[in-house]
């Protein structure tokens, strides 16, 4: 039987030497991050201008000002629809990209990421247990939290933040007892077959509406968002990637072991209780009001580490962030279909967009051999 193997993530170079030969570049690694912030500003802007009407980036200016277009209705358009979309693109990308690096630095797996380790499925399921539940007298959960405002959004982040740290924990429990991949990557795939079958019996035994709402969801979108439900997607965003972007030396310690990582006085038990809540959270809350979206947890990280050269989580959690944000919006833009009112699955052009690229890291890390005989 074939055997297949992955070679660990690139380890953080140590020593004076390997340090003395990082710094100079530093300086032009900061220049590449502006280019990309700028860039990220720029398809921000066309992602605001395209659309089945292409309003002027002209116009787009003046209506962010707040004074009036040429025509009137371009103010509704771009207020009420792109603008919140594009900032849940932008949002949702960096959270993506931010928790896939951090899974692949604390599995020691190349391949980790919400969608493979079965993470975006406990979420999914956390999500599916309210919309599709139904309580006393046939109201369902979600018409009462809907009541609620505010507070339903935010509930519907927790119940997906909560589903998402369970399964996260579970995969870190077996990670600790197993040393394949392949077994850390086959018992990601039973969990999200186990969480999947769970939402089959609720979808057996919800309403058809709320079957609907619940299939439309699963495809995936930004367009979704609305103004209220930011207040409650961005500061979960924003608070976890700031812890993320606090836990980058212990990410770089555990990148060496964890036994390394304890002789630096590290608390390891700490550290990784810090990561699975931030990663829980930022895979959470954005399944939770954009469905689950694959690849982008996957294929950023490694971007990030072939553009920069670098396993430093200093630079690697910015660039990641930007990154992600970059093609979250990309694969928005691909997805409306740009002077036509026909809109594509968002998880469709994510795939399109994101299995080259995975490919690629398999065959460059040489991810197969041939059959030993005997």
């Amino acid at each position: 039987m074939a055997e297949i193997t992955l070679r660990p993530i690139p380890q953080a170079p140590t020593g004076p030497v390997a340090r003395s030969a990082d710094w100079p570049r530093l300086g032009v690694r900061r220049f590449v991050l502006l280019g990309l912030l700028l860039v990220l500003a720029g398809v921000f802007l066309l992602s605001l201008t395209l659309g089945s009407v292409e309003i002027p980036l002209r116009d787009i200016a003046r209506i962010l000002v707040g004074e009036e277009p040429a025509r009137q209705t371009w103010t509704t358009i771009v207020l009420k629809f792109r603008l919140p979309k594009a900032i849940t693109a932008t949002l949702a990308g960096a959270a993506l990209a931010v928790a896939g690096l951090q899974m692949q630095t604390l599995f020691r797996n190349p391949l980790a990421d919400p969608f493979v380790l079965g993470i975006n499925s406990g979420a999914s399921l956390g999500v599916a247990l309210v919309v599709l539940s139904v309580g006393v007298a046939g109201v369902s959960a979600t018409s009462m939290l809907a009541g609620l405002g505010l507070l339903g959004n935010f509930g519907l982040t927790l119940a997906a933040s909560l589903g998402a740290g369970l399964v996260l924990g579970l995969m870190l429990l077996v990670a600790r007892r197993v040393s394949s991949t392949t077994t850390l990557l086959i018992m990601g795939l039973m969990v999200g077959y186990a969480t999947a079958a769970l939402v089959s019996l609720l979808l057996y035994f919800s309403i058809a509406e709320r079957i609907q709402a619940y299939i439309n969801w699963t495809f995936g979108s930004f367009g979704g968002v609305t103004w209220s439900q930011l207040h409650a997607l961005a500061p979960a965003v924003l608070l976890a990637l700031a812890v993320a972007l606090a836990l980058a030396k212990p990410l770089n310690a555990l990148l060496l072991g964890e036994t390394y990582a304890q002789t630096m006085g590290l608390n390891v038990r700490r550290a990784r209780l810090a990561i699975i809540l931030s990663a829980a959270v930022l895979a959470g809350a954005v399944t939770a009001f954009c469905g689950p979206i694959g690849f982008l947890g996957i294929a950023v990280p490694h971007l990030a580490r072939s553009l920069f050269r670098s396993s430093d989580h200093r630079l690697l959690l910015p660039a990641c962030a930007l990154l992600g944000a970059l093609l979250a919006l990309v694969a928005d833009i691909i997805a409306q279909m740009p002077g036509t009112q026909t809109v594509l699955p968002l998880n469709a052009v994510t795939a399109l967009l994101g299995a080259p690229i995975v490919a690629w890291v398999i065959l460059r890390r040489g991810g197969a051999r041939p059959p030993v005989s005997g």
